[in-house]
Parts: C-alpha cells; sequence; structure tokens
C-alpha cells in the first residue's frame, strides 16, 4: 500500500469460529502491510492478532430461532455500539464473518456512511431466508465464500464473490488416522458442540447413548471434546443428566487426538462435522434446538441436509439425526449397526475424503487478506 497513513479497518466476528478465522484473516494482513489499525467485535483469539476488541463477542453468541429473543437486548445494544463505532471512527474498509442477523444491520449503516464492506464467511442464505440476498447486493461490495456452491449462488443474484476455499484449511488439515490404527480402533469419539447452549441439549444424548452403547460392548472407550469457553457448570450438568460408562474420558479441546484414536463420532451439526468428514472420520450427525425452533425451521428450511459434508457432497454420505430423532436410544442404534459394519465404514471414510479436494486448499484467509487490501485501495474489479 503506497499511502504512509495507516489504514483503519473494523472487522467483526460474532461467535468462536469467527474469533478463529477472523484472526487468521487479521494475521494474513499483517504480514501483507504494516498500516493497518484494525478494531471491532471479536474474542480471544483477534485480540492476540493485534484486534483492539470493543466489544467481546462471546457476550452476543446465540443459537437458534427463539434462543436469541431471549439476548435481543444485548444484541440490540451492541448493534448501536457498533453503528456508533462506525460513525465515530469512520473506518477506510468494514470486514464482517458470518453472524448475518447482526452484520447486516451494521453493513448497512456502512452503506450509508461510504464505507466499502467484505463478507467473509456467507450466512446460509442458500438453506433458509434466501430473500436476505437482496439486502447483501444492497450493502455488501464483496462476498468472500468458503463453501464452492456458495459462489453460483451469489452469481445467480449478481453480487460480487469470490470463492476462496475453506479457513480450516489455513491451520493443518485435519489429522487422518493411520488405516490400520483406524481399523482396529474401539474409540468412539463424542463432540457435543461449541456453545454452552449446544452442549447442554446434546452431551446428555450423547453420554446416554455411549452407556447404552458400553451395555452392548464393554470393550469400547468414548473420548469426550469440551470446547474452549463451555462452561464447567454446563458440563456437570450434562454429565449429571447423561451419565457416563466407565473409562470415559473429558478432554479440553481434544478435538485432534478424537480425529486420530477413534472409529467413529457423535458430532453436533456444524463446522465440526466437516473438520471430522475432511479428516476422513465416520460420523452421525445430530441436532437439536427448542421445539419453536424446529417447527419455524421446518417452514423455512430449504435444503434436504443439515451436515456440511451431505451439502457439499450433494448427498447424505453421513447420518443426520434431527430433533426427536436425535434421542439416545436411535443415536446408539445408529452408531451401532455402524461399528458392525467395517464395509460401510470404509466406504464413508473414502467419501469423506474425497470431500478435502472440493475446499479450494489451503490459503483462504491470504485470499481474503487479498480482497480486503484491494478493497482498501478502491479496486472495485474483483
Amino acid at each position: 500500500m503506497s499511502t504512509a497513513q495507516p489504514k483503519n479497518v473494523m472487522i467483526i466476528a460474532g461467535e468462536a469460529s469467527g474469533d478463529l478465522h477472523g484472526a487468521m484473516l487479521v494475521q494474513a494482513l499483517h504480514r501483507k502491510t504494516r498500516r493497518l489499525l484494525v478494531y471491532g467485535i471479536g474474542g480471544e483469539a483477534m485480540r492476540a492478532a493485534g484486534v483492539r476488541i470493543v466489544i467481546d463477542a462471546a457476550t452476543l453468541s446465540v443459537v437458534g430461532i427463539t434462543e436469541v429473543f431471549s439476548r435481543l437486548a444485548v444484541l440490540k445494544r451492541a448493534v448501536n455500539t457498533a453503528k456508533q463505532m462506525l460513525r465515530r471512527l469512520s473506518p477506510d474498509l468494514l470486514i464482517l464473518i458470518d453472524f448475518p442477523d447482526f452484520n447486516l444491520h451494521v453493513a448497512a449503516e456502512a452503506r450509508r456512511r461510504g464505507v466499502p464492506v467484505l463478507y467473509y464467511i456467507s450466512p446460509q442464505l442458500w438453506a433458509w431466508r434466501s430473500g436476505r440476498v437482496k439486502k447483501i447486493r444492497r450493502r455488501v461490495d464483496h462476498m468472500a465464500v468458503i463453501l464452492p456452491f456458495e459462489a453460483d449462488f451469489y452469481r445467480r443474484w449478481r453480487v460480487p464473490v469470490s470463492f476462496v476455499g475453506h479457513p480450516l484449511l489455513d491451520h493443518g488439515a485435519p489429522p487422518v488416522a493411520e488405516v490400520q490404527h483406524w481399523r482396529r480402533s474401539r474409540v468412539v469419539g463424542l463432540l457435543p458442540g461449541s456453545r454452552d447452549g449446544e452442549v447442554a441439549r446434546h452431551l446428555p444424548i450423547m453420554l446416554q447413548a455411549a452407556k447404552r452403547l458400553a451395555a452392548r460392548e464393554p470393550d469400547l472407550r468414548f473420548l469426550v471434546s469440551i470446547a474452549a469457553g463451555v462452561g464447567d457448570d454446563v458440563v456437570r450438568d450434562a454429565v449429571a443428566a447423561g451419565g457416563m460408562p466407565p473409562g470415559t474420558e473429558m478432554l479440553d479441546g481434544g478435538m485432534r487426538r478424537i480425529l486420530s484414536e477413534s472409529r467413529m463420532v457423535m458430532a453436533v451439526s456444524g463446522t465440526v462435522t466437516l473438520e471430522t468428514g475432511i479428516s476422513g472420520m465416520p460420523m452421525v450427525i445430530i441436532y437439536r434446538v427448542s421445539p419453536v425452533s424446529y417447527l419455524l425451521g421446518k417452514l423455512l428450511i430449504r435444503v434436504e441436509h443439515i451436515g456440511l459434508v451431505n451439502l457439499i457432497a450433494g448427498r447424505k454420505i453421513v447420518p443426520e439425526l434431527i430433533q426427536h430423532e436425535a434421542n439416545p436410544e436411535t443415536l446408539a442404534r445408529t452408531v451401532a449397526a455402524m461399528l458392525a459394519d467395517p464395509r460401510r465404514l470404509e466406504e464413508m471414510r473414502e467419501q469423506l475424503l474425497n470431500t478435502r479436494s472440493l475446499l479450494g486448499g489451503p490459503g483462504a484467509s491470504d485470499r481474503v487478506g487479498d480482497i480486503a487490501l484491494a478493497l482498501l485501495a478502491g479496486d472495485c474489479r474483483l
């Protein structure tokens, strides 16, 4: 960048995964130029990357339609604060990461003030509430998307877009267990989600299923990944509600160990299922929300699958147990049937590994950084 004056960049990531991807993007930007001042909304990863955090993203994270209502006052205050930051600091670029119900409000203020907007990691408009793409077309200068089919969606709506690849591949691809070790493994991993609400809803179901499996197959072991930021009280309550088979290990984080040691996993729907899938790890995806959120979702959601690996493949590679089907007995029965069918597991592993080639390879953060610098330089020919 030729100017001697630092450029101001405002960035907003409202959830833990967005905080990580935002941090990697800021690191990529700083590798390309030191003439940036970056501030906004995020978490510890972005703070460590040099972002001045004005609002901690941990206060904003919610899941589901009715769950949003319970945090409405907090979200509204945060939106107003973000708009005040735009007015007071006049950034040269606004970078938004996912979190659409919040970020699209801020994008409208940026448009009124002539601040260019880069949106990184698309909201799932292709799944539900696709009408929001009209807001994006009015308020966003460029979309940087991480799933291959998203670029076609935005092109159909005449929104400037680049497929940048998936940032999961930027910080080291998930491990692929050595095939002979994997075939011998008698470990089942439990990935109950990254938010308190997800863990509270799903971990008791997974633990109850694990108890049923252990009763049928006493040689099975279970590893449970507890994501950073999940409250100890949430885990204690979940264990009290679900019980725990003997020898079960609770791991702080532990995702990579689970992917290295397990024969298969039970996973809550979300980005973790993609990380699991591109490691070739067979899985069952489960998901529950509040009854009202589920009923509204049934009316609004337009895709056949919820698992990212199934969406990317365009077919159901791994089973999905949603809402009332996400119960201990059905989950245990599904896992037991998969463990009893080595050929099915081998085929699933091969199909999952093939999805890695569809994600564009590493370098997403650098590619988004190049788009951000082009927008800062006033280049609209992206």
